[in-house]
């Protein structure tokens, strides 16, 4: 049995009915994750995997519950803590760091009894788009090893799409999750802003990140996003959210009027207008809306997140979380080489950058501009959504380009164009991949209201989504 073509939910009901044990499902992924190791895309299988799997099938076996994910494996990105476990979040600053204690949404997984398989590549300090930067080398893409896997969570990914596992959890700050869902195939979503705890991630912007699931399909993300949902006494951001609103029988789609002209520029722009007469023959409603500042969220992105990233990571100095330099001989020295050596050149990067904007005579011109945009959108979108349901666009420009072709960051940040909206808003977006260019796939983004995955995720199901993995 090819069990990697098995639901999120197949798996779990097999294991409890002892059709298959949970041994047999982590050994399987764990020989397709030795299989595929060219790819990249996972750092660690866990060595305690296989006495998880002994352990649910011992409990099945005696006659007593078992959770939603039972015998589920779960990789989780390397930026996201379990106790016991290395969380280096792929940088050499964090190479010896062991888990302390587990996050939050690795608590909740444990509790529905998913085995918590491996840690996923990523982006240093999960900065860039591509999974380039990382100290464990290049994630490549799963349908062209040429081509990169996106990021900050290629890894997660790229190994659900190779089919190393049924579900990985990636974070997603400004597209994080969808550009590389996007890039490989696969479905995943941001959602509304505090819908997942952070506790327990490492997260370089407070404002905007969020953890959540990456399949390959839309009902597995789904249900699994209901499950590590909820508010978390131990992050004052995190919210109630049902996951749930007014679902229909057809949806008013709104088209973004301002983005229509830089769409018609790009290479998805044919199966973009392709993908609205599809949506257009099911009964759906296009509607043109207006967004008037959303050319001007890119920028505002990368004011805003590198100014929350350079106070955020202010603590790793190596003293306490991080490896010291061996060069350090007085006080300055330990923060000063240490964190030169420790960091790579996009988390000095975007230090730098946070720093400026936040300096006495740049506060002004830069950040205080950057939040009242910010506010202007998130407003703007409250208008948008008062006349559609939900709205559509790319999720990224292009499909995945080559390893190493995106030198310039400036091009390399402009790959999230069409994420970064929802990442300033706190609002939900799921990509789902919709198309093809010469065999590689695109994603479309759907975007919601607040607390409306439910939805996003029907509106989805309609519309229908292909499958890429391997």
């Amino acid at each position: 049995m090819d069990i990697s073509k098995l639901s999120v939910k197949e798996i779990a009901e097999k294991v409890s009915r002892q059709e298959l044990s949970a041994r047999e499902v982590v050994s399987f992924f764990a020989k397709r994750c030795a299989e595929k190791c060219k790819f990249n895309a996972i750092i660690e299988v866990f060595d305690d995997i296989f006495e998880k799997a002994d352990e649910i099938d011992a409990r099945i076996k005696s006659g007593k519950p078992v959770g939603k994910l039972a015998g589920v494996p779960v990789a989780i990105k390397d930026n996201i803590l379990y106790a016991g476990k290395k969380m280096t979040c792929a940088s050499a600053f964090m190479k010896d760091f062991i888990s302390p204690y587990s996050a939050t949404l690795v608590k909740k997984l444990i509790s529905e009894d998913a085995i918590i398989f491996a840690r996923t590549n990523m982006d240093e300090f999960a900065m860039g788009g591509s999974t380039e930067n990382s100290v464990y080398g290049v994630t490549k893409n799963a349908l062209d090893p040429s081509r990169v896997a996106g990021g900050s969570s290629g890894g997660s990914a790229a190994a659900v799409a190779l089919g190393l596992c049924p579900v990985a959890i990636g974070t997603d700050t400004g597209g994080s999750i969808r550009q590389p869902s996007s890039f490989n195939g696969v479905v995943g979503i941001k959602p509304t802003f505090g819908t997942v705890s952070r506790y327990g991630i490492v997260a370089f912007a407070s404002s905007t990140d969020q953890a959540a699931p990456i399949t390959k399909t839309i009902e597995d993300n789904e249900y699994v996003l209901s499950i590590i949902a909820g508010k978390d006494p131990c992050d004052m951001t995190s919210i109630d959210n049902p996951l749930s609103g007014k679902t229909k029988s057809k949806y008013a789609v709104g088209i973004i009027k301002e983005l229509k002209e830089k769409i018609a520029s790009l290479p998805c722009a044919k199966q973009f207008e392709e993908q609205i007469e599809k949506i257009k023959s099911q009964g759906h409603t296009i509607k043109e809306v207006s967004v008037p500042h959303i050319l001007n969220s890119l920028a505002c992105y990368y004011i805003l997140t590198p100014a929350e990233a350079s106070s955020n990571l202010a603590r790793f100095d190596g003293v306490k979380y991080t490896t010291c330099s061996k060069s350090a001989l007085v006080l300055d020295d330990v923060y000063v080489k240490s964190r030169s050596e420790g960091f790579g050149r996009e988390v000095k990067r975007r230090i730098m950058l946070g720093n400026f904007v936040l300096s006495s005579g740049y506060f002004d011109a830069y950040y205080k501009k950057g939040m009242a945009v910010k506010s202007l959108l998130e407003r703007e979108f409250a208008r948008a959504f008062e006349d559609c349901d939900v709205i559509i666009t790319p999720t990224t420009p292009s499909v995945a380009f080559k390893i190493g072709e995106r030198s310039d960051p400036i091009s390399m940040y402009a790959e999230d164009l069409f994420t970064t909206p929802a990442s300033l808003t706190g609002l939900p977006a799921l990509s789902i991949p919709y198309a093809e260019i010469n065999g590689l796939p695109l994603g479309l983004q759907i975007m919601g209201a607040k607390k409306s995955e439910g939805v996003i995720f029907d509106f989805a199901k309609k519309i229908g989504g292909q499958t890429y993995g391997i």
